[in-house]
C-alpha cells in the first residue's frame, strides 16, 4: 500500500511513521509515504497557496492552481490511485471503510486548510470525500493520519497477529466487549476455559456495552 500525503505542513506527519507498528510496516515493505507539499507547484512570486472566498466571507481557501498541478502529477505517476480528500463537509469515516480501503493499491489523502478546498478541485479529482467526526480541525493533516493508521492495520501482515483483528469494536454493529488484564479482579467466567460460555459472555457484554455509549449502533444490529 502506497500512501501519499498532499499537505503543505509535512513535518507534522512524518514522525507519525517513525515509531511502532507503522515503522515496522514500512521497514517490511508493507506500506509506503510519501509526502508532496503542493506548495512546490506554485508558480507565483510568494509561492502563496491562498486566495480570498468568492462572494465574501471570513477566512482564505486553497487556492486551486497549486494543487490541481500537484494532483494532475500524482495521477501522473499513480495512475490506479485513490484520491480523498479530507473535510468536514463528507460522509464519516467508518470501520468498514478501513476494511474496504485496505484493498487499494495506492491512496492519495489530500489535507486541507483555511476554508477548505476549491469545490471544482473536489468535482474533478476526488473518488471520494471523508470526515472523522462532527467537529472541525485546523487542518485535515490530523484526520488523514487517523485513516491510514486505521487502513494500514487492516494490511495482512502490518499487525504482528491478524487474529488481533478478531471481535474488535463495530464487528457486527458492536463495541468490543470488556477486556481484562490476567493481575486484575476479572470476571471468573473469563478464567473458565469454557470457550463457548466465555464467548457467549463477550456477545452480551459488548450488547450492553453498545447499547450504554452508542446505542445508535444498534439501529443496524443483528441479533446474536
Amino acid at each position: 500500500m502506497k500512501f501519499i500525503f498532499l499537505t503543505i505542513f509535512h513535518n507534522l506527519m512524518e514522525c507519525y511513521f517513525k515509531d511502532s507498528i507503522l515503522k515496522r510496516a514500512i521497514e517490511n515493505r508493507l506500506i509506503e509515504v510519501e509526502f508532496i507539499n503542493f506548495r512546490d507547484f506554485s508558480k507565483n512570486k510568494h509561492k502563496r497557496i491562498d486566495t480570498p472566498l468568492v462572494g465574501g466571507g471570513a477566512g482564505m481557501i486553497i487556492d486551486n492552481k497549486a494543487l490541481k498541478e500537484a494532483l494532475i502529477d500524482v495521477k501522473k505517476r499513480y495512475a490506479n490511485i485513490r484520491v480523498i480528500f479530507l473535510t468536514p463537509v463528507a460522509k464519516k469515516f467508518t470501520q468498514k471503510d478501513a476494511i474496504r480501503l485496505a484493498k487499494e493499491e495506492s491512496i492519495a489523502f489530500v489535507c486541507g486548510r483555511y476554508e477548505g478546498f476549491d469545490e471544482s478541485l473536489i468535482e474533478e479529482f476526488a473518488d471520494e470525500v471523508l470526515s472523522i467526526g462532527d467537529y472541525i480541525l485546523t487542518g485535515g493533516e490530523l484526520a488523514a493520519l487517523i485513516i491510514s493508521d486505521a487502513i494500514s492495520r487492516n494490511i495482512e501482515g502490518v499487525l504482528g497477529n491478524m487474529n488481533s483483528l478478531k471481535e474488535e469494536s463495530f464487528e457486527d454493529n458492536l463495541l468490543e466487549a470488556p477486556n481484562f488484564s490476567k493481575t486484575s479482579n476479572a470476571p471468573l467466567i473469563l478464567k473458565s476455559g469454557n470457550h463457548k460460555l466465555i464467548n457467549k459472555w463477550k456477545k452480551i457484554t459488548a450488547y450492553f456495552k453498545t447499547k450504554f455509549h452508542r446505542p445508535d449502533l444498534l439501529d443496524d444490529f443483528k441479533a446474536f
